[in-house]
């Protein structure tokens, strides 16, 4: 049974429209315009149990209305959509303890007071036995290495500091799901992959099943095998990282290693020239041609060394949100027609 199944999941906003100037205002007292807004529409997918996810998409597409959805802070304008077994806006306790939200741009500490007291109130909050608690959280201190900070105040911290205690005491009632939104955000490429091993590090030893939001490419590398990419509201991709590159990446990236001192001035017949650094050059390759233009060049050239890589991800998820774009402009005119 999958952790999370959605069928249809849609969310309508109502906006009001204020008009502008001092009239638009009056006017705006006596007659309200309002348009409608789909942050979400006719989402589809299943999540299974273990399965760490990344929810991609650019900023409004609808990743955070969706994880607001699946843990029941917001209710659905239509679709319907089962989180371990429940109905997430039921919002039973039963529910809610099974399950972590957890915003990278959101505080659940209090803020002048030690993290160690916000994990009391935890324990409290959830009705934890003592025991488990104190095993609970001496192991996830010890995962995390912040076994010397929990009396210090949150606001003393530094923010990867802060971060892990978030993620501490998201965890404390042992929940088999994690929805992630931004949690890296801010940080450092060192507290970035802190944080990144000790959730990995958390998946393989619990098993529990993670949904996450991200614009770090270097999370989604680190955690996720499968990725879903939302654009418009519409899931516009659902399936392994590397099937991105192979659908979307429609180049290669050649790194050339030429003898002597200079490369060919001519490299521009073979493909895109990206950089040229004396004797090393970067050249953007049609994917189907990669062969055959290798074949040209060493036919005319001698390379005292050569790689071949796909373009970064980060290239290539901006093109699949650049295709979720366009296709979205494509249906608003045939609907305006």
């Amino acid at each position: 049974m999958p952790i999370i199944d959605v069928r249809g999941l849609t969310k309508t906003y109502r906006v009001f429209q204020k008009q502008p100037g001092l009239l638009g205002s009056i006017r705006s007292l006596v007659r309200r315009k309002y348009k409608e807004v789909r942050a979400v529409a006719d989402v589809n997918f299943s999540i299974e149990p273990g399965e760490m996810v990344a929810f991609l998409g650019p900023n409004g597409a609808g990743k955070t209305t969706t994880l607001k959805m699946l843990s029941g802070l917001i209710y659905p304008t239509s679709g319907d959509a089962t989180v371990l077994g429940f109905t997430p806006w039921a919002r039973v306790d039963a529910f809610r303890r099974r399950f972590s939200l957890i915003m990278g741009q959101k505080n659940q500490l209090w803020w002048d007071l030690p993290a160690g007291d916000s994990f009391q109130l935890h324990r409290e909050i959830y009705s934890l036995p003592r025991p488990a608690f104190e095993r609970t959280l001496g192991a996830l201190t010890e995962m995390f290495g912040v076994e010397k900070l929990t009396r210090q105040p949150v606001r003393e911290l530094s923010l990867g500091e802060r971060m892990k205690m978030e993620l501490i005491a998201a965890l404390l009632h042992e929940p088999h799901l994690l929805l992630l939104d931004e949690p890296t955000i801010g940080l450092d490429v060192v507290a970035q992959v802190a944080i990144q091993r000790c959730l990995k590090e958390y998946n393989v030893k619990r098993g529990v099943t993670m949904l996450l939001t991200s614009h770090y490419m270097r999370d989604v590398e680190a955690l996720c095998n499968r990725v879903l990419v939302i654009a418009h509201g519409r899931v516009i991709y659902d399936g392994p990282l590397s099937g991105i590159t192979e659908r979307f990446g429609k180049t290669k990236l050649l790194k050339l290693h030429f003898i002597g001192d200079e490369a060919p001035a001519d490299l521009g017949r073979y493909g895109e020239v990206s950089s040229i650094v004396g004797p090393v050059a970067e050249l953007k390759v049609d994917r189907a041609h990669v062969g055959e233009v290798l074949a040209a060049i060493l036919d005319r050239h001698t390379l005292a060394d050569m790689s071949v890589q796909d373009p970064p991800l980060d290239q290539v998820i901006a093109m699949v949100f650049e295709e979720g774009r366009a296709r979205h402009e494509e249906e608003v005119a045939a609907g305006a027609k």
